[in-house]
């Protein structure tokens, strides 16, 4: 019982912040309000007109002159019937679109600022769907909803009061039939809003797989795996069908019903008429008014139906995105400090991290970097390197301890300006689809054509731009698939450069490239290291060489740290590691 009055209340809470959305368009919304309301009022007046014309000009007085009165009425009546419901239409889905549009800005905002913990257990099919399909979804709350059903129902109570007022007897056999259709309708829109739950589950889950698999379409082939993947996308695709026909037999059989029950309610009153017509005298104009607004009340009745299922999908897509929206994991932006660049050091002082839980990745980690020293961090793969870079970024939040930049709280930091001020070079390089000068400014209208190819020739990789057709203006694939890795590193690296941060960050940059494009990145990384606080990290140990000093890690912690003359004079667990990799790489 209390699970119902939630799921009611919720409901209401829901359509409530549906609404608010209208604030900024409430001229669009009160004239559609008027306009649906216009027409509610409007359609009684048609049947009004016809019955008066049979009874007063056709059976009884011969009038031909107001017959032709009537007649030119009702013509006039139905265009302007018409331009406003044009009217109507426009305005309401202007309504809808302009809301749509709203909430997706919102929604996208909403979701470029969230922390990588959230994407990390969030399918990204699953939010394009919250972003596209969900959102697509309101805009036919507003232009078959609320105010659709509102003008429904006050058109259906103006039909019932004009009805009674002229012959209760007749209303009575009308709606006799009523009861049941509410019956068939409360079962139809119970089955259909369990249906439309799952043809939205399997929406998402169709999105989330194509669009990995179409990512991962390399690895797919690699491995043979096209007709495995492919048997899978068939039964997602077959559990999507099986949705969409549940949905679908819920209204062949609706539909039906309410035609036999519309002919049942006409047939009555045909028939009481031919057994009692000359006792009530009932006129011509009397039947075909009651035959005209039994059509008329059962089509609202019905489309009622169906625009209720409307809203309550609307309702289960508004849901779904307001989930997103009320998803507390962005970055805490609170910081005031703007950040121009290390004046002193970098330092983290007993720094605890986890992913997830209690497993921590990096324990008690304590370290300094000097302003414009240029370190490494080693070790093996998972020993907590690259969380490093992603705390100090501040792509997560470290649990406990503290990361500090001149003695302040990186928290303390403007988020933008310690971002702007921060150049990171990932092994994997993403890559738009969109030319290379805008994959390089990331369309930043303050960094000039002249900008990039001054940077370009500073580090030593215009040459590279030139080799490329069309230069600059290389048109690039999606995810930089025409590019090698070398040059998706090298392009990487441009990026970084144009924008002068302060923070240089290499992370593994040269673990899969060849050997020539390995020496251009190094210079490149040489010469962008100058003047500017590093951090490298590296599994070829060869690329480290000029670095001040280096940090070995191991399971979460430090255990070594000095310059590489000073590691390699010890018995320290780095000098294994470089005598192995340099075995390695000869």
């Amino acid at each position: 019982m209390s699970s119902d009055k939630k799921n009611k209340g919720l409901n209401v809470g829901l359509i409530k912040r549906i609404l608010s959305y209208t604030q900024p368009y409430k001229k669009l919304f009160y004239g559609a309000v008027f306009f649906t309301l216009t027409l509610a009022g409007l359609a009684i007046v048609r049947p009004l007109l016809i019955s008066k014309a049979l009874n007063d000009y056709v059976t009884n007085s011969k009038d031909l002159q107001g017959l032709n009165t009537v007649c030119l009425m009702i013509l006039a009546l139905l265009f302007i019937e018409a331009f406003t419901q044009i009217l109507n239409l426009r305005i309401t889905n202007l309504l809808g679109q302009n809301i749509v549009k709203d909430l997706r800005n919102q929604v996208y905002k909403h979701i470029i600022h969230l922390k990588n913990t959230y994407f990390d257990t969030t399918p990204v099919g699953t939010l394009v769907t919250r972003a596209i399909s969900d959102i697509e979804s309101l805009s036919d709350v507003f232009a078959q909803g609320f105010i659709v059903i509102a003008g429904d129902i006050v058109m259906l109570l103006i039909f019932v009061s004009v009805m009674f007022a002229k012959n209760w007897g007749l209303t009575l056999l009308a709606l006799s039939t009523i009861p049941l259709l509410f019956v068939a309708t409360a079962l139809f829109k119970r089955g259909v809003k369990k249906t439309f739950t799952l043809v939205r589950n399997a929406v998402a889950a169709l999105n989330t797989f194509t669009q990995e698999h179409i990512t991962g379409m390399r690895l797919v082939q690699l491995f043979n795996r096209e007709e495995q993947e492919f048997e899978k996308f068939k039964e997602i695709n077959h559990q999507h069908r099986v949705a969409n026909i549940k949905a679908i037999f819920f209204y062949s059989v609706f539909f039906p019903i309410v035609e036999i029950l519309s002919s049942v309610s006409v047939a009555l009153i045909i028939w009481f008429v031919g057994v009692n017509g000359n006792s009530y005298q009932i006129g011509l104009g009397d039947i075909t008014f009651f035959i005209m607004m039994v059509n008329m009340l059962f089509r609202p009745i019905r489309m009622l139906a169906d625009r209720l299922n409307t809203l309550q999908m609307g309702v289960v897509s508004a849901e779904r995105v307001f989930k997103v929206l009320d998803t507390n994991e962005q970055i805490n932006n609170a910081g005031i400090v703007k950040f121009n660049g290390v004046k002193q050091n970098i330092s983290f002082k007993n720094v605890w991290f986890a992913y997830s839980n209690e497993h921590y990745v990096l324990k008690d980690i304590s370290f300094t970097i000097n302003a414009g020293q240029t370190v490494a961090l080693v070790g093996a793969t998972g020993a907590g390197k690259s969380t490093i870079i992603n705390l100090l970024s501040r792509f997560y939040e470290f649990d406990k301890g503290e990361i500090a930049i001149d003695g302040v709280d990186i928290r303390k930091l403007d988020l933008t300006t310690l971002r702007k001020n921060t150049g990171v070079v990932l092994q994997d390089v993403f890559m738009f689809n969109d030319t290379l000068f805008n994959n390089i400014t990331l369309n930043n209208p303050e960094i000039k054509f002249e900008d990039v190819v001054s940077a370009t020739k500073q580090i030593g990789l215009y040459d590279y731009i030139l080799s490329l057709p069309n230069g600059f203006n290389y048109q690039v694939t999606e995810r930089g698939q025409g590019l090698s890795a070398g040059q998706r590193q090298l392009t990487a690296f441009i990026r970084a450069f144009v924008y002068q941060p302060s923070i240089f960050i290499l992370d593994e940059a040269t673990a899969t490239i060849d050997t020539q494009t390995e020496q251009l990145i190094q210079k490149a990384a040489e010469k962008i290291s100058q003047g500017r606080t590093s951090i490298i990290i590296a599994h070829r140990l060869s690329t480290i060489k000029h670095v001040d000093k280096i940090f070995v890690f191991d399971q979460g912690k430090i255990i070594e740290q000095g310059s590489i003359q000073e590691l390699l004079d010890t018995d320290s667990k780095f000098k294994k590691l470089y005598e192995l990799n340099t075995k390695i790489e000869a």
